[in-house]
């Protein structure tokens, strides 16, 4: 009956008498940081610093282009002939709008010789929506 006993440890006496070796522990080490890696960058959210510097210098531009698009609209607004030039920008294409805006002069801000392209694209889509 001793030996039936002695066969039917516990999960806990079985866990307690385990001795793992050190090349075991290292193996494990590594698996587990490895996991934390991987969980991480896939959903954690985190980013390396080329990515982070990538997506700030990104948000940065859209920032300065939304800005800018705004000089551009008050700039629209000051055009005496402001309503038939927005009737045609509006017959344009959509594609061709911004170069439309970029050719009467309203997306080149003050100090500048040229206009930028995002800014006359993005004062377009703006305008487009006036009434």
């Amino acid at each position: 009956m001793e030996q039936n006993q002695a066969k039917r440890q516990t999960f806990g006496q079985r866990w307690n008498a385990t001795q793992l070796s050190k090349a075991t522990i290292v193996w494990i080490c590594l698996a587990m940081i490895v996991g934390t890696m991987l969980v991480g960058f896939t959903w954690g959210g985190w980013v390396t610093g080329s990515t982070a510097q990538r997506s700030a210098t990104t948000m940065a531009n859209d920032a300065v282009v939304q800005r800018l698009s705004s000089i551009c609209v008050a700039q629209f607004q000051q055009d005496p002939a402001n309503a038939e030039k927005l009737v045609e920008m509006k017959a344009a294409s959509s594609y061709q709008q911004g170069t439309y805006v970029k050719e009467q002069g309203w997306s080149t801000m003050p100090g500048d010789e040229q206009s930028d392209t995002k800014v006359a694209t993005a004062c377009a889509k703006v305008l487009a929506q006036l009434e």
